[in-house]
């Protein structure tokens, strides 16, 4: 299956030489012995990262495997400082982080519509030589050449940005409870790793609110490790305020289920357990009351939980509420 959901690429970083400075004298016709006038040369171009909030995916760089910024002008006579070199921008989507390749070392990461940070800077313009006139030496012929530009490969890793993050085993009912709550129309089927790619929902709330929820494929045991769809998916989990656990009413053992979803959270990235957390029990269109009692039972003790059915809606306006509660708390 293709899909246009690119969150991850690699892309070769070239940014612009620095031009060179000048050695230039003035010479003019009645001051034939006229001192340094060299200007600076210009810097390189950058290699500029930009958000936008209209991206969702890096797809548009898919392809763009080099990506070279120009090179600063040479400094001129009569003190005239070089072009600076154009700068190369690459648009991304919000939650986008740059990392070198080589070192993985983290460059920085874009969270703000406009925000622009360099991740391959130029190299700097020489200076003229009217920077080196000293007592001494009035007339340098010395002026410095430009910096070169720096080469490097950077890794961009989108990490979607979403107030709630569904947590589940594949086939959890988490894109069917997605497509009921909002407006989106994830792939839904019977079968495990139907989403192979997040997916965003916007959901309405009272008085025109919203938050954004988004379903992410299914964790499976070893998932921390890379299994299955692994590191790709916990990826995205980093950035949501929320966690909201999905397990249905026919689970074996909920209690199980749970910590083994919390456990690959916490091998993946321990910083995940400080998340507001919410439980969820899908599929309770199958339970009476009785049942239910049962199920209360069996699941862990110090989290908030609620029985829910995406098919008859049950308990979802209690879901939403408690969504925003736990988000605007």
């Amino acid at each position: 299956m293709t899909s246009n959901f690119i969150d991850y690429v690699k892309i070769f970083t070239h940014s612009g030489n620095g031009g060179a400075g000048s050695a230039h004298f003035r010479r003019e016709k009645f001051v034939p012995k006229g001192g340094p006038d060299g200007g600076d040369g210009g810097r390189g171009g950058h290699v500029i990262l930009r958000g936008n909030k209209q991206l969702w995916t890096l797809l548009h760089l898919k392809y763009r495997k080099h990506v070279i910024a120009g090179r600063g002008k040479n400094g001129e006579g009569a003190n005239r400082t070089g072009a600076d070199g154009m700068d190369e921008v690459l648009e991304v989507p919000l939650g986008t982080v740059a990392r070198n390749a080589d070192t993985n070392q983290f460059i920085n990461e874009i969270i703000e519509d406009g925000q622009e940070i360099i991740i391959t800077p130029g190299g700097k313009g020489g200076l003229g030589n009217t920077h080196f006139k000293t007592s001494t030496n009035q007339s340098p012929h010395y002026a410095q050449p430009g910096e070169p530009g720096i080469e490097q490969t950077i890794i961009l890793e989108l990490k979607v940005l979403a107030d709630v993050g569904l947590v589940g085993f594949p086939n959890a009912g988490k894109s069917t409870l997605l497509s009921v709550l909002s407006a989106a129309k994830p792939k839904i089927a019977d079968y495990p790793f139907t989403t192979l790619t997040p997916n965003l929902g916007v959901v309405s709330y009272r008085d025109y609110r919203s938050f954004i929820m988004a379903d992410i494929p299914g964790i499976i045991e070893g998932a921390s490790r890379g299994k299955g769809l692994g590191h790709r998916f916990l990826r995205h989990i980093e950035r949501n305020a929320v966690l909201l656990f999905l397990i249905p009413a026919d689970t074996e053992n909920i209690s199980r289920e749970y910590h083994i979803l919390l456990s690959e959270l916490e091998k993946y990235n321990p910083e995940l357990m400080d998340k507001k957390r919410l439980l969820v029990i899908s599929k309770s269109d199958l339970l009476d009351d009785e049942l239910k009692l049962e199920l209360e039972k069996e699941i862990p003790g110090g989290i908030p939980f609620l029985f829910i059915s995406s098919v008859s809606q049950e308990g979802l306006t209690r879901l939403k509420d408690q969504l925003w509660i736990l988000l605007n708390e």
